[in-house]
């Protein structure tokens, strides 16, 4: 009863700072010619935005603006729109994200008439759109809400100095009491809930009784407990739980194991090279999660022709390239200019990657971690939406990493948050009045 209670007072916490921190346009603006997009951070190509305005004149001979915001934790973004009913034409969350708008009805279908303009939409990979297809609900198939974005795998970050492929290739290396305090994971319950269940049924896995898939998207109250029990006895081992400063950690010899995300892998791999350190990154044999994110347009945006054009501007081979190369992550897009660009001859080893391009990519030198080989896939899966399963999950993850403060403690310090967050949003009222008035005077003044 408690946890319900103080999920309502962050519920609302959540509200107050999104009236705080959201940004306005000029309300000279006509809302036709704003678009207003909803992005993670360092995640597209400032150029990319710099372009389309340009670009979307070109195609409609309409005029453009783009306000731009950006976000570091889905459920926020989906509390803006959700319960704020924020207006943003576009935004880019992560495939289990885009199931909850799915099935909580805020999403619009794409738009894909654009006149003499190309639909670039095709050009995603099949994979990409077969995957995000699996989420599709009663009588809305995903792929026509949700255009591909990046995507990756969940795995592990080693120092080959300290570490082997032997041992970084399962998840057992986690568990090893060998790399106590040398070890960082993921702040990121899902990655770590799919990751410890894997572990702790991997015999099943490997006898054919259950697979991955089944696993990651088991939130029964056994598999909680299990999860409960694994992560608890890998916590003597953790010398931190990051979001981002992993990567870094990695780079400067810090730490010798990291699960991660592909893309801040390549990332650290490139750093670290640079200083004299050893890293690669292996997807465990026993199976991972392969994550997606993609691009939608909510329920309450107010442009969607522009919203539709933006999306099929990034599905762009030249595009895709810039936002790749800017973010270090893979696109969702597979043409053939970028299946040539991305081909490393300097490699010594080749992957198929028939699955994602298409036939003529069976036996390809590109980036393993960027793109990983048909087999490596083939024993990954994602992770969908746990539902009304969310909050028990969530209590579970702070029993693991000690948040349980007492009750009381915590009301008085979200309350202590309430009274500040009502006061600045006080505040923020208060100016904007002076700042009408002063407007009106103004105009009656210029009307004179």
């Amino acid at each position: 009863m408690m946890m319900k209670k103080l999920k309502y007072i962050f519920m609302a916490l959540v509200f107050f700072m999104t009236f705080i921190l959201t940004s306005c346009y000029n309300s000279s603006d006509s809302r036709e010619t704003v678009l207003k997009v909803y992005n993670w951070a360092d995640y597209i190509d400032e150029s990319v935005l710099e372009d389309f305005p340009k670009w979307y004149k070109e195609q409609t001979g309409e005029d453009i603006k783009i306000i731009y915001q950006t976000f570091d934790i889905n459920e926020i973004m989906l509390t803006k729109i959700e319960r704020g009913h924020e207006d943003f034409d576009v935004v880019c969350p992560s495939e289990y994200i885009i199931e909850r708008m799915l099935k909580k009805g805020l999403l619009l279908p794409i738009d894909t008439a654009f006149g003499k303009t190309p639909n670039y939409l095709h050009n995603q990979s099949p994979y990409i759109v077969s995957q995000l297809n699996k989420i599709s609900q009663k009588g809305k198939t995903a792929s026509h809400y949700a255009i591909g974005y990046m995507w990756g795998t969940a795995g592990i970050l080693y120092n080959a100095d300290h570490v082997t492929k032997e041992e970084a290739s399962t998840w057992k290396s986690l568990w090893d009491r060998k790399f106590k305090n040398k070890l960082l994971m993921k702040d990121s319950y899902r990655d770590a809930y799919g990751t410890a269940l894997i572990y702790a049924n991997r015999d099943r896995i490997k006898r054919g009784e259950v697979t991955v898939e089944h696993l990651m998207n088991d939130y029964s109250q056994a598999s909680i407990d299990t999860v409960e029990k694994y992560l608890k006895a890998m916590k003597p081992s953790i010398a931190g739980w990051e979001a981002d400063f992993g990567k870094e950690m990695m780079t400067k010899d810090k730490a010798w194991l990291n699960m991660t995300w592909s893309g801040d892998a390549v990332w650290a791999i490139e750093e670290a090279k640079a200083v004299g350190v050893s890293l690669d990154y292996e997807v465990p044999q026993e199976g991972s999660n392969v994550w997606y994110d993609g691009w939608v347009i909510p329920k309450y945006a107010r442009n969607v022709k522009a919203a539709s054009y933006f999306i099929n501007y990034l599905c762009r081979s030249d595009v895709a390239l810039k936002n790749m190369d800017a973010s270090g992550y893979v696109s969702s897009i597979a043409t053939d200019e970028i299946l040539e660009k991305k081909i490393d001859t300097t490699l010594d080893y080749c992957s198929d990657l028939s699955y994602f391009f298409g036939s003529k990519a069976k036996r390809v030198q590109i980036d393993k971690v960027q793109y990983p080989d048909k087999s490596v896939v083939a024993r990954c899966a994602m992770i969908r939406d746990s539902g009304e399963r969310t909050e028990a999950v969530l209590e579970m993850w702070s029993k693991v990493k000690g948040d349980n403060l007492g009750a009381g403690i915590v009301i008085i310090i979200l309350s202590s948050v309430a009274i500040l967050v009502i006061f600045q949003v006080y505040k923020r009222i208060q100016k904007y009045n002076r700042s009408k008035k002063h407007r009106r005077r103004r105009n009656r003044i210029r009307h004179r």
